[in-house]
């Protein structure tokens, strides 16, 4: 007799799915469990065994966004070789894809930004969430400048610039995307900031 299929992250994810397109539509407040659970197609007794409450599904959609947003950028940490410019140019346009893809879902993203004035373990998380993002963004134009490509600069700086026009330009974007186009900013706002960092011919 084969053994029990575990469906346990499959069900977590069919909830995840519900509640992000829930929330979406309706926002943290006005969403209910039942209405997350309507919308998952499981029973409201399945979907309070694997979440608690709904504040462990916002967290747990947290989770799931920051990892997303994070991969790319770990994998461009752990290449090791080949121009680091190129490489942010690369993810830039990573990200570009990433955001035209997670668009349906932008108003339910900068409500979370509502929730981080509001309720600590939002804010927690968050914090944890661009700790690491700089931290990896720093050793990325840390390896740039120990091969040559930038000049001596703070890598956590630099980091932390980045992290500020992305978040930035994406909630302009958000608000009048006509007026500026993230495809076409995005790229030469990288530009420039890459620009500031080459190292003078000596």
């Amino acid at each position: 007799m084969s053994p029990k299929q575990d469906v346990s992250e499959e069900r977590k994810n069919q909830i995840l799915d519900a509640a992000m397109n829930i929330f979406a539509k309706m926002g943290f407040h006005k969403a209910r469990m039942d209405d997350v659970a309507q919308e998952s197609g499981l029973s409201k007794g399945a979907l309070y065994w694997y979440f608690k409450s709904k504040d462990a599904i916002i967290a747990a959609i947290l989770e799931r966004l920051f990892n997303m947003a994070l991969k790319d950028l770990k994998r461009l940490e752990e290449a090791g070789e080949g121009s680091v410019r190129e490489g942010l140019m690369a993810y830039s346009q990573q990200l570009l894809g990433y955001m035209e893809r997670m668009r349906p879902l932008l108003p339910m993203m900068y409500e979370f930004y509502a929730l981080i004035g509001r309720q600590k373990f939002v804010q927690q998380l968050g914090k944890g969430y661009y700790r690491e993002y700089i931290g990896i963004m720093a050793k990325v134009i840390q390896h740039g400048v120990e091969q040559g490509e930038f000049r001596a600069v703070d890598p956590v700086e630099v980091a932390a610039t980045f992290v500020a026009i992305f978040e930035g330009l994406t909630l302009i974007w958000a608000v009048d995307a006509e007026s500026l186009p993230l495809e076409k900013q995005l790229p030469a706002s990288m530009r420039l900031l890459l620009d500031s960092l080459q190292k003078p011919e000596e």
